[in-house]
């Protein structure tokens, strides 16, 4: 690969990932990104082993990665009381790590500096040649990675226009300053009818992330980064109580976003163009693993090109191994969509399995936290 130009459209994880895992074999790689700077709307995000193991082979990462906090399980509360009602232990593959969105993001673009990676801010790409590789007015690249999200223009160049379905929830984010002495090591997710919030601790305890999850209908505006109202993300979980309701009252600023099922994209490459991350298989946020999908694919993607006698060929074998597990994990994610939304008297019965379960839903889902794609 060490003739090869790589084009990456999009600094966001999976971009920057796949620019890291392209320059270490040798590639020249160019990544060009349509914001001025590389930032992040302050959240937090959860990166499971399956997600950890490409981080480290990247070298983004060490053992233990700078500025995350290490998950010791999730707690599970019922939104009236305070109480346990189970525990879900970390999965067997290894912890979760809980980051800062834009703590991983400078991890990761700091690393693509050291292997040589060139970046291009305030640049919208909005036109890429399939048969020449060309990038707008920027020259001509034997590979471009369309990362540019769920809502890719390259991801309509080869798949078409296809109308998302909307789940009817919205997603509220927000992260307020807590005390480290008082951060939990763990994640609790507190249920309610129709409603559940997620909270864990970022940056070594003095910030806490929280994402509100609610049915709805009359907010359908995609875009993550829309600002709310903190009042009315108050207002709407009012009936939650104890530490959730703390949380919630120290609020400031918040984003909201709906949620929309899109289809896993059909087509994931032509000519010289591949894509990556969100723009090939959008999912819901209920197994976090948009950015664990994102990572591995990054590496899976450069691995299959770099092993293959041509371009063609290595995204032909990208494409055979991403789209069933994509598949797969986005499934799980709508699957898991209003699991925790049960009202009362369903919601107690649910609850009573969830405690006996709790200790083995982790190895329900095994399947995910145990694939290791650097290892294939």
């Amino acid at each position: 690969m060490n003739s090869m130009n790589v084009a990456v459209i999009g600094a966001g994880i999976g971009g920057v990932a796949a620019a890291i895992a392209f320059a270490q074999r040798g590639a020249t790689v160019t990544v060009f990104e349509q914001a001025a700077s590389l930032s992040e709307v302050g959240a937090g995000l959860q990166i499971s082993a399956n997600g950890m193991c490409v981080l480290r082979a990247l070298g983004a990462v060490q053992d233990t990665p700078d500025g995350a906090a290490q998950s010791s399980g999730t707690e599970l509360r019922d939104y009236r009381r305070p109480n346990r009602i189970s525990f879900v232990p970390p999965p067997q593959a290894g912890p979760t790590w809980y980051f800062h969105r834009a703590d991983l993001l400078d991890l990761l673009v700091a690393r693509a500096a050291d292997a040589g990676v060139t970046f291009q801010l305030g640049q919208a790409i909005t036109d890429v040649d399939l048969q020449t590789g060309r990038v707008g007015e920027m020259g001509c690249f034997d590979l471009v990675v369309g990362a540019n999200g769920g809502q890719s223009n390259l991801r309509a160049a080869l798949n078409g226009n296809a109308a998302p379905q909307f789940s009817k929830q919205v997603a509220w984010r927000a992260v307020v300053p807590f005390s480290p002495q008082d951060a939990p090591s763990h994640a609790v997710l507190t249920m309610g009818p129709g409603r559940h919030v997620v909270s864990y601790a970022l940056r070594g305890g003095s910030l806490m992330n929280i994402v509100a999850v609610e049915e709805r209908a009359d907010w359908t505006e995609e875009g993550w980064r829309l600002s709310g109202d903190p009042d009315d993300l108050r207002a709407r979980f009012a009936d939650f109580t104890g530490a959730t309701a703390d949380l919630l009252a120290g609020v400031q600023e918040t984003h909201l976003w709906a949620l929309y099922l899109h289809p896993v994209a059909q087509v994931w490459h032509k000519g010289g163009l591949a894509l990556l991350g969100d723009a090939a298989h959008p999912t819901l946020p209920f197994m976090a693993q948009g950015a664990c999908l994102a990572l591995e694919d990054a590496w899976v993607l450069a691995s299959c090109v770099s092993g293959s006698t041509s371009v063609d060929a290595g995204l032909a074998r990208y494409q055979a191994v991403r789209q069933p597990r994509a598949t797969r994990v986005v499934a799980a994610a709508s699957g898991n969509a209003r699991t925790f939304h049960y009202a009362p008297p369903v919601s107690w019965l649910a609850q009573t399995a969830m405690a006996v379960m709790g200790p083995r839903l982790s190895a329900r889902f095994a399947w995910i936290y145990d694939h290791d794609v650097t290892r294939l």
